[in-house]
């Protein structure tokens, strides 16, 4: 039956892999190998933290592989090259993936397809990272969707995502591996060991992948709809890096949150399935208009007035240092901890792109270094979002007000005193606007508003009345 091999790349699992259950059907023996190959993935390599837990979720695929007879063949350099050194070095007559819909990633694998069926090998890929397929949910007229509404009506009426798969009973060893470099020699690791708190807060794998679907199914998922929304509690699945790095798949969560849905009978099944739905939009966003990674969807937004060159209020926002308390603490819990809860990941990005008016991909970028789960499609929708630019926007004068916001989602400031720890003693109804705590407040606790904690960098009313008539001059600009 001959010898295959399985070009992993961010499906780092045995389970529901498609292309390796392909390939193990059909060939006698198979080769998993993982390619560094960043310099494919231009302007949109890996970042720090998504190169800190690749390194721990290769190590995981590793061992598994062992445990099962089978090794990982790392290799680096262009993939293409790697993979027809592989066809010599083994015999191997297929090589068999699961596609990637990123720009570069999409460009690169249309070549490497071409390349390696000219050279008469069997070239197939997969689908082992999306419930449908981008091509598969059209409008009436053909076309692709913007609103994500009729987008997900398209969907169900394909009907019910596939079950998933097991992992592979048998793989079969090869009588004789070829070599493969040192986990380490892909230096993924940082130099500086900044990772500390990321490393307390997480474990890459497919093991804790399936671990922390267990936990959610057992301890949020009833509550999910209406705990979902609040930082300071254990409301989310925490499953977005997992997702990204393909160590559990989407139709693994769908099914046992659509099970655990209808054995209870209760709608945080319904709103997660959403947000599933939301993740897969996002992909169908960025395949059909690959340009947005750079450029806004909305064409009337290509000269609004961002203020790039305000270094100070960027480098303020990312460092958590901006005087407002729900801003700071979820600018440090990302760098802290590689991750940041979905509420406040709006507030944070309705701030920089409105009330300070920096450009979106600014905040963009500096999501995708610092994230653990930076997810191309998700992190370009979600910040075209905010800045009222992209697919199913919000309107650009929706302005999230970080006090109201804070004091709606962290009524008790729990999340807030984990993060800002020097506001701790700061009492509850001055928490999230210690400006406007009075002076014998701050005598009292011998707190100094500019010395213990900054005072905020920008006024909310006059910045949100300022970005509003920024908006309104670049749309009457555009509608002559």
């Amino acid at each position: 039956m001959g010898t295959a091999i399985v070009w992993l790349r961010r499906d780092l699992r045995l389970t529901d892999n498609p292309a390796l259950a392909a390939a193990t059907e059909r060939y006698e023996h198979v080769v998993p190998v993982y390619i560094w190959a960043p310099q494919e993935e231009h302007p949109w390599p890996p970042g720090a933290a998504q190169r800190w837990w690749l390194h721990h979720s290769l190590d995981r695929l590793t061992e598994a592989l062992r445990s099962r007879g089978s090794r990982l063949v790392i290799r680096r350099g262009s993939s293409l090259d790697v993979l027809r050194n592989l066809v010599e070095e083994t015999g191997a007559e297929a090589i068999f993936w699961n596609r990637l819909y990123e720009p570069a990633s999409r460009d690169r694998d249309t070549r490497v397809k071409e390349a390696l069926r000219e050279s008469g090998l069997a070239a197939e890929s997969c689908n082992g990272s999306l419930l449908f397929e981008p091509w598969e949910v059209r409008t009436g007229d053909g076309g692709p969707y913007r609103v994500f509404t009729p987008f997900w009506k398209a969907c169900a009426k394909l009907g019910r995502p596939r079950n998933p798969t097991g992992s592979p009973t048998d793989l079969r060893p090869m009588s004789a591996w070829p070599e493969s470099l040192p986990l380490k020699a892909l230096e993924l690791m940082p130099r500086i060991h900044w990772y500390r708190e990321i490393e307390a807060s997480w474990t890459p794998g497919e093991a804790a992948a399936c671990r922390q679907l267990e936990r959610f199914l057992d301890d949020a998922l009833a509550e999910y709809a209406r705990r979902r929304d609040y930082p300071g509690l254990e409301g989310v699945s925490r499953l977005s890096p997992y997702l990204h790095f393909g160590e559990i798949s989407p139709h693994t969560v769908w099914q046992a949150v659509a099970s655990r849905s209808a054995s209870g009978g209760n709608r945080g099944g319904e709103a997660y399935l959403r947000e599933l739905g939301w993740r897969e939009f996002a992909h169908h966003v960025l395949f059909h208009f690959p340009h947005t990674t750079e450029e806004p969807l909305n064409e009337k937004f290509a000269d609004f007035p961002w203020s790039r060159g305000d270094n100070i209020a960027l480098d303020r926002w990312q460092k958590g240092t901006t005087g407002i308390p729900i801003i700071d603490a979820g600018m440090r819990q990302l760098w802290q901890t590689g991750w940041m809860h979905n509420r406040v990941r709006m507030v944070v990005a309705s701030l920089l792109v409105k009330n300070l008016q920096c450009s979106w991909r600014d905040g963009a970028a500096w999501f995708w270094d610092t994230l653990v789960d930076a997810d191309l499609a998700n992190n370009t929708m979600g910040w075209q979002w905010s800045a009222g630019c992209g697919a199913d926007a919000a309107p650009f004068f929706r302005i999230f007000n970080p006090v109201l916001q804070g004091e709606k989602f962290d009524p008790d400031g729990g999340f807030v005193r984990r993060f800002v720890p020097e506001l701790a003693d700061v009492p509850p109804r001055f928490l999230h606007k210690p400006w406007q705590m009075p002076d014998s407040e701050r005598v009292k606790l011998g707190f100094r508003l500019g010395r213990d904690y900054p005072e905020p960098i920008v006024d909310l009313g006059a910045s949100r009345k300022s970005a509003l008539e920024a908006y309104q001059a670049v749309r009457q600009s555009t509608s002559h």
